[in-house]
């Protein structure tokens, strides 16, 4: 299905007439993991966790990236990501802590990784960086490191990928190149340089794995610039067709500012190859700032902004057909100089220390467990309304927004691929997620909506709350819906079929 990308967020459709006054202000606690959100409608139960043994397929990837580097420690965490619902993790094989001599591979740190994932029904995106300094200009192992560029380098680089994939086909179908080339203090990662190695590094692995599934790119923030003059080189060799994806990282203080400019490298490489996939191949919020490592850590988070943003980068990517992938599964030891707590990458969904510990569950762990629950490859996007005109006629299945208040609302909706039930999500976009659970009561009116039992979902708590009798009703075609308080983390409005509850 083909999304029209000049629809800045909607997909499903209401038209929502804001409440005056009507607003609560709840201050957010998340002490343990928990969220204090509490709203007038009578709670019913809350979102039930599934495990990725109980998910076929979904949208999603999670990151336990740095395990290379060891900045954290994979047995302090791996218990936790069979309940996140989570099946794809992305993991970077680690060229120089496997070959600290030459020709001479130690597997065991990976082999101990892999094996445990699979075993527990995860499935490795596993990424062929960094470089080796045992090789002459092979690259270096930190991020924005130069890409291996000598005859040797590059003759050993091929060992090592040929080594890796020859190891681990049976059990890692999706591979990455090369970590955010255009990053760094020097300027030897050329578009030209990197769309070389990738092209070396995916004839290698399509060699050896003719089923896998290849990302390419993997830019930090989005350069049009250079993925154009990267695009451009692969498609002139022909070599498109090596390609599952491209995968870009763009980190922005509000998740749903950035899908003009998605949109933008969606129609530059849609000039070359308009069959391959965009994929968000890392992202994620810090739980604190105003210190720290790391993309966004210069702003005042906390644990329920970072659950919010997470989960509206999530839901936004969905709305959009966009694979997700969130960094990441822990908070990460980065050790640069300075104090402790800069050595610390806080974007972790589990909050560790110095020493790589899992202390325990952050909030952006459970909500995320939430988004898992429910949304698996059982439930199909509806068709977006490729126009404003909110006259014109609907087609069979579609559904349409009308936009009559003062907020600007992210709006997308899904359909059950059997039942037909459906489930919208709501947000109010249009800031950097804050600090507090402060929602605004409107009134909601659905088109074309397949849904018998409207329940009201948080997503950040779980929260699952019955919408009383006089709160809503079927009027034709349309499912109105009143005083229903939405804030800037996500709500469902969902048949009750399509949520699986546990009693409180």
């Amino acid at each position: 299905m083909k999304t029209y990308w000049f629809i800045l967020f909607v997909f499903a459709s209401i038209s929502v007439s804001a409440q005056p006054g009507a607003t609560t202000n709840n201050q957010p606690s998340a002490e343990g993991g928990k969220s204090t959100f509490t709203i007038g409608l009578k709670q019913v139960g809350s979102v039930k966790p599934r495990n990725v043994r109980d998910i076929e397929a979904s949208n999603w990837l999670l990151g336990c990236e740095t395990l290379d580097r060891d900045m954290a420690d994979y047995e302090q965490y791996k218990e936790y990501l069979g309940p996140l619902g989570i099946k794809r993790i992305r993991l970077q094989a680690g060229w120089a802590k496997t070959e600290k001599v030459r020709g001479q591979y130690d597997w065991a740190w990976l082999d101990r990784i892999i094996n445990d994932a699979v075993q527990r029904g995860l499935e490795p995106w596993l990424e062929t960086s960094y470089g080796n300094p045992i090789y002459p200009k092979a690259g270096g192992i930190n991020l924005g490191a130069g890409a291996p560029t000598s005859p040797e380098a590059l003759a050993a680089w091929d060992r090592w990928v040929e080594a890796l994939v020859k190891r681990y086909k049976d059990k890692v179908n999706e591979w990455e190149v090369w970590n955010e080339p255009n990053f760094g203090d020097n300027t030897i990662n050329s578009p030209e340089m990197i769309a070389d190695l990738n092209i070396r590094t995916a004839e290698i692995i399509k060699r050896l794995q003719p089923s896998a599934k290849i990302s390419g790119l993997s830019m930090g923030h989005i350069d049009l610039d250079y993925a154009d003059a990267f695009f451009k080189i692969i498609h002139e060799k022909g070599k498109m067709k090596l390609f599952d994806n491209m995968a870009y990282h763009d980190y922005v203080y509000n998740p749903d500012a950035n899908h003009w400019h998605v949109a933008e490298l969606r129609r530059v490489l849609d000039k070359y190859a308009p069959t391959v996939k965009l994929r968000q191949g890392e992202n994620g919020a810090p739980s604190f700032g105003g210190f720290g490592r790391g993309a966004l850590g210069d702003w005042e988070w906390s644990e329920l902004s970072q659950a919010k943003w997470n989960t509206r980068r999530m839901l936004g990517n969905l709305g959009h057909d966009i694979e997700c992938s969130i960094l990441g599964i822990i908070d990460m030891n980065y050790a640069s100089a300075g104090s402790p707590i800069k050595k610390l990458n806080v974007k972790g969904l589990i909050e560790s220390d110095s020493t790589r510990r899992a202390i325990r569950p952050k909030l952006a762990y459970h909500a995320m467990q939430h988004v898992a629950a429910i949304f698996d490859n059982s439930l199909r996007r509806l068709p977006v309304r490729p126009t404003y005109n909110v006259n014109a006629p609907l087609a069979p299945g579609e559904v349409k927004y009308n936009k009559n208040t003062d907020r600007s609302l992210a709006v997308y909706g899904y359909e059950h691929n059997n039942s037909k039930k459906q489930v919208y999500t709501i947000w109010m976009d249009e800031c950097i997620p804050n600090n507090s659970y402060q929602t605004r009561d409107m009134n909601l009116t659905f088109l074309n909506a397949n849904i018998d039992q409207p329940v009201y979902v948080d997503i950040i708590s779980g929260g699952v709350y019955e919408i009383p009798a006089s709160q809503w009703k079927k009027d034709g075609n349309k499912l109105i819906i009143q005083n229903i308080p939405v804030y800037d983390g996500p709500i469902l409005i969902a048949d009750k079929s399509l949520i699986g509850t546990r009693n409180q």
